[in-house]
């Protein structure tokens, strides 16, 4: 027998960093500082409520569109924290996570030969799925080094095919939060045009003191065409139950749902009553700055004893650094060659910066994530002193 030939549709597309960085994490026995996620538990109070959901029989399918109990919640916390008001039953969609989000709301938006702008360095699932709609991604880039939004890239980007542009605050890899004065910046860039933003806010409860999140939905020029992307995983430590929202006028809803209910058509059901039963308490969310910037500043602290040289962490719960100055002959190597032979050398994996852009740019920066107990932060940190 002949297994027929398959010619694949993305040649691009290749095993993630992320994937690559925690396999070989596993196999040196390093502290993984790489990927994304916490080691450490949700508060045991979420885990009760969903176990309280499966328990009362809260198993079958949900509707297509998510829990009414907990798109109430989501169209409440909104409200609360951006004083903008979406109507639950149609505006308010479930998501199987925000990666899931992200593609659904471009197959939706984005038809063959529409240009989406998107700012480098970006989450790697972007521009894999604009090309998977047929669209053309524009990259623009951040400014390096800073990596705040150049509105004058961005303006001379803008085309007659333009049909979206893409907005991270907080930024992934970069630990950037948007300005008010950027936020206005876009509104008035965005005002004259037809583009949608698609505005992926999933760290949104991770910006520390004195900054503050400012949601699109808190812009009435940005809302009117935005779909507004978050996630439970990142905001209560259960990045395994892939589950997030999108928040976006109806006919913007009306349109992503026609994607969503051939995508995964629903969200975990126990999971979805769980959430909207916890979340009537704030305080969890609320108090995610605090605990995150203890540990932002713990591993600060740390760093500020070696060689790398420290990039803001304004938000999320990434911190990059300089390897330029490490003064030892690995400083010579690639990003990505870098994180390698800090896995398998120092062991502790860290994400090259050059990952997040399609081009490979490489600028002498690596990623860490804290989102770590106290206890692995300093077993890493021991480790890096050796540098």
């Amino acid at each position: 027998m002949t297994t027929p030939h398959l010619d694949t549709k993305f040649p691009k597309i290749g095993t993630t960093i992320f994937t690559v960085m925690s396999a070989l994490a596993t196999e040196k026995n390093a502290v993984n500082l790489g990927q994304g996620f916490p080691d450490f538990d949700c508060d045991p109070k979420l885990v009760a409520c969903v176990n309280d959901a499966m328990t009362h029989g809260l198993n079958q399918y949900p509707p297509m569109t998510g829990v009414p109990a907990l798109r109430e919640a989501v169209a409440d916390k909104i409200e609360s924290l951006y004083q903008y008001r979406y109507d639950a039953t149609s505006e308010i969609t479930i998501t199987a996570g925000a990666t899931q989000a992200i593609l659904s709301i471009i197959l939706a938006v984005v038809r063959a030969g529409d240009e989406v702008i998107v700012l480098e360095p970006c989450y790697d699932s972007y521009i894999p799925n604009i090309d998977m709609a047929g669209g053309v991604a524009v990259r623009v880039p951040l400014t390096p080094g800073t990596f705040r939004p150049d509105f004058d890239k961005i303006a001379a980007a803008i085309t007659p095919k333009t049909r979206a542009i893409i907005v991270n605050s907080p930024h992934n890899p970069s630990a950037t939060v948007w300005t008010r004065e950027e936020m206005l910046t876009l509104q008035e860039l965005l005002a004259p045009t037809n583009i949608v933003l698609i505005s992926d806010e999933v760290y949104e409860h991770m910006v520390y003191a004195p900054l503050q999140h400012l949601s699109a939905s808190s812009f009435p020029g940005l809302a009117e065409r935005a779909f507004i992307v978050s996630s439970f995983g990142k905001t209560f430590h259960v990045t395994g139950w892939k589950i997030g929202y999108v928040a976006a006028p109806a006919a913007y809803s009306a349109e992503f749902r026609k994607v969503h209910q051939f995508n995964v058509f629903t969200v975990n059901t126990p999971v979805q009553h769980g959430l909207a039963a916890f979340l009537q308490d704030p305080q969890p969310y609320l108090q995610l700055p605090a605990f995150y910037a203890a540990k932002r500043d713990l591993f600060r602290q740390g760093l500020a004893q070696t060689k790398f040289e420290l990039l803001p962490s304004e938000g999320s719960y990434f911190q990059c650094v300089r390897i330029a100055n490490l003064g030892v002959p690995e400083k010579d190597l690639s990003e990505a060659d870098f994180c390698k032979w800090l896995t398998s050398e120092i062991g502790v994996a860290a994400i090259p910066l050059s990952a997040f852009y399609a081009d490979g740019f490489d600028q002498r920066v690596v990623r860490f994530c804290y989102a770590k107990k106290d206890e692995t932060l300093k077993l890493a940190l021991g480790r890096l002193a050796r540098l």
